[in-house]
């Protein structure tokens, strides 16, 4: 009789396993738009789609390891990727995420940097990466290009 208990209840265990790691975290705004648009259309056209609600998807390789403030998604080529980038606090995405699937809604907005915010960002990603930087690499201004999201879904996979 024990044995059907302990078996009853490693099967309970299971099932409560199993149904965590099907769940989707949501944040935000409910995602409205139907159709995702690839990345790489996203990036070779950006100004097609800059300040218009846009749905994304792909799989989490980045999350801001400080205060869960972006995450970048992988593109639909090889190498390409777009970051996601809340205001801090605005929602709080767990480091647990990367390497999940996660749908987007959001604008496109571009970061117009001159040459010495692009250094800045240029060394604090090689920084956080644990490489190493050379300054003189940045030889001028750049226009980084992000999702503002209203809607995420991320899916436990």
């Amino acid at each position: 009789m024990k044995k059907i208990y302990t078996t009853v209840y490693i099967l309970l265990a299971l099932c409560v396993v199993f149904s965590m790691a099907a769940e989707e975290i949501k944040f935000g705004d409910p995602i409205e738009l139907e159709e995702s648009i690839d990345i790489s259309i996203i990036l070779e056209n950006p100004g097609d789609y800059l300040g218009t609600l846009i749905r994304i998807e792909g799989t989490i390789v980045g999350v801001c390891a400080g205060m869960g403030c972006w995450m970048e998604i992988a593109g639909d080529e090889p190498f390409i990727k777009i970051k996601v980038k809340v205001d801090d606090g605005d929602m709080v995405f767990p480091l647990t995420a990367k390497g999940q699937h996660a749908v987007i809604e959001g604008e496109l907005v571009a970061l117009d940097l001159s040459q010495e915010q692009a250094t800045m960002m240029k060394k604090a990603e090689c920084e956080e990466k644990g490489e190493h930087f050379d300054p003189d690499s940045v030889t001028e201004g750049i226009t980084v290009y992000q999702i503002k999201p209203r809607g995420v879904v991320i899916q436990n996979e």
